[in-house]
């Protein structure tokens, strides 16, 4: 992704707004994330894939059962694998209340495999890591992810990950700024 282009996708202006994007817009800010931002400025282009979108994110962000440190740091390596800026910036500070290790949090930033991770945490960097690159996870690292977390846990991480992936390239070919004054936290990688 070029950094200095510009978005592609911009706010549309309120008054610009169809009732439909009203209502979905609406039902966003009215909900636990308090606003319309990040990928949802986007896909307010298309207004019944964001108010399908925004209800599994609200599901996956606020009634999954699954540990939050352990759901933040399954974002952060989504956006890390895309290397989506937008998205690492926002969930870097819920996986640090969540209680992920900066160290983590660091090692995954850089691409590289954590240290001193625990059963859980090392559960899941394995079974993302294989799903990510491979597009499927052998059986030793599933047996392991499912005897950690249970085959509703996995689902559910699988879905995290899929779902912060669909909204980095969403940010990504929209090529979404950062808020003003923040820099980038992740290194860009050569291609």
């Amino acid at each position: 992704m070029n950094k200095t282009n510009t978005e592609r996708f911009p706010a549309i202006p309120p008054e610009q707004w169809t009732e439909e994007q009203k209502k979905v817009a609406a039902t966003i800010a009215s909900g636990p994330r308090g606003e319309l931002r990040g990928p949802f400025l986007a896909l307010l282009r298309s207004p019944g894939l964001a108010q399908t979108v925004q209800q599994v994110g609200e599901y996956l962000r606020f009634q999954c059962p699954l540990d939050r440190r352990i759901a933040e740091m399954a974002t952060l390596m989504a956006a890390r694998h895309w290397t989506q800026q937008y998205e690492w910036q926002s969930h870097y500070k819920h996986a640090m209340k969540a209680g992920l290790s900066p160290a983590i949090a660091q090692a995954i930033a850089e691409g590289r495999r954590p240290q001193g991770m625990a059963a859980d945490e090392e559960a899941l960097y394995d079974m993302l890591t294989e799903v990510l690159h491979n597009h499927g996870v052998c059986d030793a690292t599933y047996g392991r992810a499912r005897g950690v977390f249970g085959e509703q846990g996995v689902i559910e991480l699988i879905a995290v990950a899929g779902y912060y992936a669909m909204l980095a390239m969403i940010l990504n070919v929209g090529r979404k700024s950062l808020p003003a004054g923040q820099e980038p936290m992740l290194p860009w990688f050569p291609h």
